[in-house]
C-alpha cells in the first residue's frame, strides 16, 4: 500500500539535506513531492526541480480552486502541495515524500490517516541560528523570523509520529532511512 511520508522541521534544520539522501536510498520505492511556492526563486534552483515557482495571483487562484491538499502562508510566501500529483501517484502505488511545514503536516494527517511524520529538530535554537547564518541566503531579520518560526514549530513536534535530532547529519538521515524501511516492509508484510 503507497503511502505519504511527510519530514518537517525548522528552516535550515537539514531538511532538504535528508529528503535528498531518503530519495537516493529508496529511488525505485518513493517519489518526492514538489510543493508550489510564491517565493523567488534562489541562485542554484531550478525550477520543477526544488520547487513549482508561481505568482501569488495565480496561487491564490488554485486556492480557491481546491487545487491544494494542503498550503500555507510561510515566511510572506505561500508554499502549497498539489492534489493531483498526490493523488495521481497514490493510485499508481507510489509512495510520496513531502518536505513542507507543520501546518501542512497536520493538514496531511487529518486527510491521510495513515501518513508518517517525521520532525526534523535542530540540536537547538543557538545552532540553529548559526547554520542560518551560514547559510548567506537571509538578512538577520529574516533569520530571527525564522527563528521565531523555529520555536513555535518545536513546540508542534509533539504531533508527529517521530522526531529526529539533527545533531549529526549522517545519524539523522539513518534514523529517518529506518523509519521509511520499517513502515515499508510492514506495508509489504500486510500485503
Amino acid at each position: 500500500m503507497a503511502r505519504l511520508y511527510v519530514v518537517s522541521g525548522p528552516s535550515g534544520v537539514g531538511k532538504s539535506t535528508i529528503a535528498h539522501a531518503i530519495l537516493d536510498k529508496f529511488k525505485d520505492s518513493i517519489i518526492y513531492s514538489i510543493s508550489m511556492t510564491t517565493r523567488h526563486i534562489r541562485e542554484g534552483e531550478i525550477e520543477g526541480r526544488e520547487y513549482i515557482f508561481t505568482t501569488v495571483a495565480e496561487f491564490e487562484k488554485l486556492i480557491s480552486e481546491g487545487a491544494f491538499i494542503e498550503h500555507a502562508k510561510v515566511h510572506d510566501n505561500y508554499y502549497g502541495t498539489l492534489r493531483s500529483q498526490i493523488e495521481s501517484a497514490l493510485a499508481k502505488g507510489i509512495n510520496v515524500l513531502l518536505d513542507i511545514d507543520t501546518k501542512g503536516a497536520q493538514n496531511i494527517k487529518k486527510n491521510y490517516h495513515d501518513a508518517v511524520l517525521i520532525f526534523i529538530a535542530p540540536p537547538s535554537t543557538d545552532e540553529l541560528r548559526q547554520r542560518l547564518l551560514k547559510r548567506h541566503t537571509d538578512s538577520v531579520e529574516v533569520i530571527e523570523k525564522r527563528i521565531h518560526n523555529a520555536i513555535q514549530e518545536i513546540e508542534m513536534s509533539s504531533t508527529y509520529d517521530y522526531i529526529v535530532k539533527n545533531i549529526d547529519l549522517e545519524q539523522a538521515v539513518g534514523e529517518c532511512e529506518g523509519i521509511i524501511e520499517d513502515h515499508m516492509n510492514n506495508a509489504s508484510a500486510r500485503a
